[in-house]
């Protein structure tokens, strides 16, 4: 029979040759008219003959078997119901009867070699009617009558299975197909889907069918393109482990929210998203925050998807630290501009020298709060607390207007149209921000602010002016952290978990930017956190410790320095043109020698028992009068540093009247600056650079002299006009209380020797004299 057939179709018949094939000149007599006629007749009648299979049966190769045969017919749109005459073409591989109104495909048991099987658009009632050829690879069943699946556990090779348009409710059946990649079910009923754990699908197709949810796919770890359009799905839920998804298409259901893209933002291989007809399209920002949540689309709603929106809903949604910080600058900045503008001269912006503060940061919860209270009492003489306003409530032990000022949104919101803050944060769900006038109160007290803060409020801090120092508290031990956190009872689950996931990126920031924050101290142990930031601050007050106890236990009597009343140093926290953080009360009293780094240790190893009664004596009045300098009794010796221009010495008759006060011819201003110049420390250090050092050893000469105005020792007044160079005292707009500015080093005034009054009064110098001017005045004093 097999070989009957093989000739039937061989090449050498003209009956059977294709159109194109080498036996077209053989068969160049085309059959007449009545033949036409004759198969005309049996296409209408639905059956399929030889002679019509001979017409369109093409593909000529070698079988297995050695022999010649045409492996590919193509029969569409024939009106075929009849093909049982395909049983004897055996040798088939590709079988197309799409468009017919077949019923019945037995034949396709006699075609053991058959690849690809097209049977649609027909009325086939029957699911799989027909032996398994082996080597079954592709069928195509859509547009048919099939109403049930069976079992095709016998198509070990199928691959492909199209069943379209047809009558299914249930998906049954293919749990032994190891070989099904692509399945297609569109136009069905199912409304569950079901029976697809063991396949290797990559492509699979339920459109418009019945379904509700997104079940049963939890297994298709190697899907690929998901239809799931013209359903009644609701939510996306169910492809978050399907990591090799690229396509899915659910057009035309019922998704209502944005937030159910969240199951579909780790599906980093996903380039193409179809949410066309959802409700959730009427959401404002739609695509935006589509694009934000999946940052990996390329087409959304078969639109391109472009850098642009990428950037824009990133910045809109989550932007990074430093867009934030630079928007909050901005807003606070237009803000303040819009509003009557007001010079506050304590915190005024200086390159030289900045008003000092002092920043602590770190996660919530690590003690920042209370580290910076506790920094604030145990050095109160350089520090005060700066308050910031929040909208949220107080919690536990919080007082208003000493933890924070606690305010109400639409109060706050106020304060941020009049320009009042310099940094806002939002945390939490609450809102935090520092005002200037915070900041302002505690400069006006001649003290550094301190203050603690989210990162974000760092960011943002450093667009402004200010330049303070940043001390960052972290935990290192995550689980004792989440423990003092929940030993609060302050914090929920959730907020307890989003402040552990900011540890990251606190340690992040500090490793991806390195300088950012001046210091680093684990927040583990809450004592030996403050330890380790009262050290740091004590470097940065170039304070020493053990020095102090030193000169506490070697003083003499309760007149020495270490038993002096505490007075508030001046600008305690500034930083320096190098960067280094300084202390301006410890600089003001150490010039470039460094055997006079600490002036108070030098006065105590003079205070010897070896003294002789008259050097103790004067060491004791030098030393009393440099106190009382400091606390503002006796400012003499600096007033004239605040002069605008030189002024000529007052008598020895005006210092008597006066006492401490400068000459009736000075501004109330300049009084004012000298009734305080030493006792209440500078606040920005507007001034620093710009005076000249004053020589201790010079001091000390001076302090010693008998306080008679005699030709060989001149009074204090005229040493004064001698010795100290005349410089402006206020900054424009001032409208405190002027102080004293650090004495940075430099060149020395001249010595003692060469303070001795001319016989003949000076010219009076120019407003601002060079150095060359300053150093012929000398000159002509020592000629003198």
């Amino acid at each position: 029979m097999k070989e009957a057939t093989v000739q039937q179709l061989s090449p050498a018949s003209p009956s059977c040759s294709p159109p194109g094939s080498l036996s077209d000149a053989a068969s160049a007599q085309a059959p007449g008219c009545d033949e036409q006629e004759e198969h005309g007749d049996m296409e209408k009648e639905g059956v399929l003959t030889a002679e019509v299979v001979s017409s369109y049966i093409s593909n000529l190769s070698r079988s297995s078997t050695g022999h010649h045969s045409y492996h590919y017919l193509s029969l569409p749109k024939h009106n075929l119901s009849d093909i049982s005459v395909l049983c004897n073409y055996v040798y088939l591989q590709k079988l197309e009867l799409q468009h017919n109104k077949i019923k019945d495909l037995s034949c396709v048991s006699h075609m053991p070699y058959l690849v690809i099987l097209d049977a649609s658009h027909n009325e086939i009632p029957n699911f799989f009617g027909f032996q398994p050829p082996k080597n079954l690879k592709e069928v195509n069943f859509s547009h048919n009558r099939m109403t049930k699946m069976k079992d095709l556990s016998a198509y070990s090779s199928l691959s492909k299975l199209d069943l379209d348009y047809n009558l299914f409710s249930e998906i049954v059946g293919l749990e032994q197909c190891c070989k099904l990649t692509n399945l297609s079910l569109a136009h069905n009923k199912i409304s569950r889907i079901s029976g697809l754990d063991t396949l290797p699908l990559t492509h699979l197709c339920l459109r418009e069918n019945q379904l509700e949810t997104i079940e049963g796919l939890e297994s298709q770890k190697s899907l690929q393109v998901l239809d799931l359009s013209v359903n009644r799905i609701t939510s996306l839920s169910g492809l978050q482990n399907l990591h090799l998804l690229g396509s899915i298409n659910v057009e035309k259901n019922l998704i209502s929210e944005i937030q159910e893209c969240k199951h579909l933002h780790d599906l980093f291989l996903l380039r193409d998203l179809n949410l066309l007809g959802n409700p959730v399209q009427e959401q404002p920002d739609y695509r935006l925050a589509v694009v934000f949540l999946l940052q990996h689309l390329t087409l959304l709603d078969q639109e391109k998807v472009t850098v642009e929106e990428k950037v824009y809903s990133v910045n809109k949604y989550d932007p990074p630290l430093e867009v934030v910080a630079a928007r909050d600058h901005m807003t606070h900045l237009v803000y303040q501009l819009m509003q009557p503008q007001v010079l506050y001269d304590s915190t005024l912006c200086c390159a030289d020298s900045p008003y000092p503060m002092l920043v602590l940061t770190g996660p919530q919860g690590c003690g920042k709060r209370e580290l910076a209270h506790r920094l604030c009492q145990e050095f109160s003489e350089y520090f005060a607390y700066g308050t910031c306003h929040t909208t949220r409530g107080p919690y536990f032990g919080e007082e208003n207007e000493i933890d924070y000022h606690f305010v109400s949104e639409e109060e706050f919101q106020k304060m941020v149209h009049m320009g009042k803050f310099i940094q806002t944060v939002q945390y939490g769900g609450h809102r935090y921000g520092l005002t200037r006038d915070a900041i302002e109160d505690v400069a006006g007290e001649g003290l550094a602010c301190c203050v603690h803060m989210e990162l974000e409020g760092v960011f943002s801090l450093k667009n402004s002016y200010f330049e303070p120092r940043y001390i960052l508290f972290i935990p290192t031990k995550v689980e004792k952290y989440m423990d003092q956190l929940k030993g609060r009872n302050l914090y929920s689950q959730e907020q307890i978990d989003n402040a552990v996931a900011r540890i990251e990126l606190y340690a992040n920031t500090n490793r991806q930017r390195p300088g950012f924050f001046d210091n680093v101290i684990p927040s583990d142990d809450y004592e030996e956190a403050f330890q380790s930031l009262k050290r740091i601050v004590k470097d940065y007050l170039l304070l020493d410790e053990q020095e102090e106890e030193e000169n506490n236990r070697g003083s003499p009597d309760n007149t020495s320095v270490g038993h002096m009343p505490e007075q508030k140093p001046s600008s305690p926290l500034s930083r320096s043109r190098s960067g280094t953080l300084t202390s301006h009360s410890a600089t003001a009293l150490e010039p470039s020698n460094s055997s006079y780094r600490n002036y108070f240790t030098k006065i105590q190893a003079e205070l010897s028992p070896e003294k002789s009664p008259a050097e103790l004596a004067s060491i004791r009045r030098r030393e009393q009068l440099v106190r009382e300098a400091i606390a503002g009794k006796s400012p003499e010796v600096y007033s004239q540093l605040f002069k605008s221009s030189a002024q000529i010495a007052p008598s020895s008759q005006q210092n008597q009247d006066a006492g401490i006060h400068l000459s009736e011819d000075s501004s109330s201003s300049e009084e004012s600056r000298a009734s305080s110049a030493l006792s209440v420390p500078s606040s920005a250090g507007a001034l620093s650079g710009i005076v000249e050092p004053l020589d201790i050893s010079v001091l000390g000469q001076a302090l010693e002299t008998p306080k008679g105005p005699t030709p060989e020792n001149p009074t204090n007044s005229e040493q004064q006009a001698s010795v100290l160079s005349p410089y402006s005292d206020r900054r424009p707009g001032s409208n405190v209380k002027a102080v004293l500015p650090p004495i940075p080093t430099g060149r020395k005034t001249p010595t003692a020797s060469s303070v001795a009054p001319s016989p003949s009064p000076s010219p009076r110098p120019s407003p601002n004299p060079t150095v060359e001017e300053k150093g012929e005045e000398e000159e002509e004093n020592r000629e003198g």
